[in-house]
């Protein structure tokens, strides 16, 4: 699309009796271009396993010839794998379900914010928080983090104290710096919270890509009433384009959210296609340890480059030093590496993909960085 059709589009766009905090904004979504290695989306690059496809082919094929119905309102048996895959002692009372972890966060918001209310996180983290703040018309909150992107317990718990916001959604491991919060930061932000009845998020979609002896905050649920975790299928699990996200939380979470969504909001193929993936977990997570190996891979060779990787708890690295990251990332794309350039300068972030995908990505970058 030329710059002239931009234009145009966009004055369209203003010309329509368009909210106010919307006008002059700029829609979510990554890079999507044409290139031999994508490595920007984080998503897990290997083929879904031939067992799942089957298993989810024929589960969509029966719930196929029921479509003139809808699909069970509660998802019930989605909630009840869910729950079984989590552990913990969480029953299918204490988990949700939506179109991905962004739906799931949306209902957060709507249950939780909106008019007259704030949601606090911590950039750089996962932009499409302000984004989901913006669509529920609550205020969003700006925190700080150190000079090196942590987070500590005092200053997050301080903040907290400041602000007095409805919700803090707190993303761990982190997205883009791949950091594991440390549960400490949890425990902190929300007894900080209890003056002011904060709601409380954290954000779980990389878990099973964490390091060894890094714990979940799964463990802190018990006794803590407005705790809510997300998760997804979409990163480790390797299906993305199911789009489902789920949360555990207390029981009356899940009665506030039932509040908000839309009806049948799960559809009977979604349903089906999770539910058919969950009796095969084993299957579909045995990536894992491969994703990860290349992941350290990666934070070791960048290291022997002379660049700083960030320690990874998640399926990508997020690294630097670069005068001009923006040419780097070009650089890349010219060898048909497609990675994130998210915004934060002199840093990139790349997938760990495939033995080959990584091989690319490394390779590349050694040419980027000599020319």
């Amino acid at each position: 699309m030329t710059n002239q059709q931009d234009e145009a589009k966009t004055s369209a766009l203003e010309a329509l009796p368009l909210r106010d905090d919307l006008r002059g904004q700029s829609p979510y979504g990554a890079p999507q271009l044409e290139v031999t290695h994508l490595l920007n989306t984080n998503e897990n690059t290997h083929s879904v396993p031939q067992v799942v496809v089957d298993a989810i082919g024929e589960a969509v094929h029966h719930a196929a010839t029921s479509l003139n119905r809808y699909p069970d309102r509660e998802f019930t048996e989605l909630r009840r794998r869910l729950a079984q895959y989590l552990g913990h002692g969480l029953t299918e009372d204490n988990v949700w379900a939506a179109n991905g972890s962004n739906e799931v966060l949306q209902q957060i918001l709507q249950a939780f914010g909106g008019p007259g209310r704030t949601v606090l996180s911590f950039p750089p983290t996962y932009s499409m928080y302000p984004l989901l703040a913006s669509g529920t018309n609550t205020q969003y909150i700006h925190g700080v983090r150190q000079e090196d992107f942590t987070l500590t317990p005092e200053s997050a718990a301080q903040q907290v104290k400041d602000n007095q916001p409805n919700i803090v959604i707190l993303c761990s491991p982190n997205n883009p710096t791949g950091t594991a919060l440390g549960l400490d930061v949890v425990e902190a932000v929300y007894e900080a919270g209890e003056e002011f009845n904060t709601m409380v998020v954290v954000d779980e979609a990389y878990e099973e890509f964490a390091l060894e002896g890094t714990r979940s905050a799964l463990t802190l649920l018990p006794g803590r009433e407005r705790l809510i975790i997300s998760r997804t299928m979409s990163k480790a699990f390797a299906l993305a384009g199911a789009r489902v996200g789920y949360l555990a939380a207390s029981a009356q979470v899940t009665d506030a959210l039932r509040l908000v969504r839309l009806p049948y909001h799960l559809s009977a193929i979604t349903q089906a296609a999770a539910n058919a993936a969950l009796q095969h977990v084993d299957v579909l997570l045995a990536t894992v340890d491969q994703i990860k190996a290349q992941r350290d891979r990666i934070v070791e060779e960048l290291g022997q480059m002379g660049l700083q990787p960030a320690i990874s708890d998640s399926n990508f690295v997020f690294f630097g030093w670069f005068d001009d990251a923006h040419a780097v990332w070009q650089g890349l794309l010219d060898r048909g590496v497609l990675i994130r350039d998210v915004g934060i300068p002199h840093h990139l972030r790349v997938t760990a993909g495939t033995e080959e995908e990584t091989t690319a990505f490394l390779v590349a970058l050694r040419e980027v960085i000599g020319a």
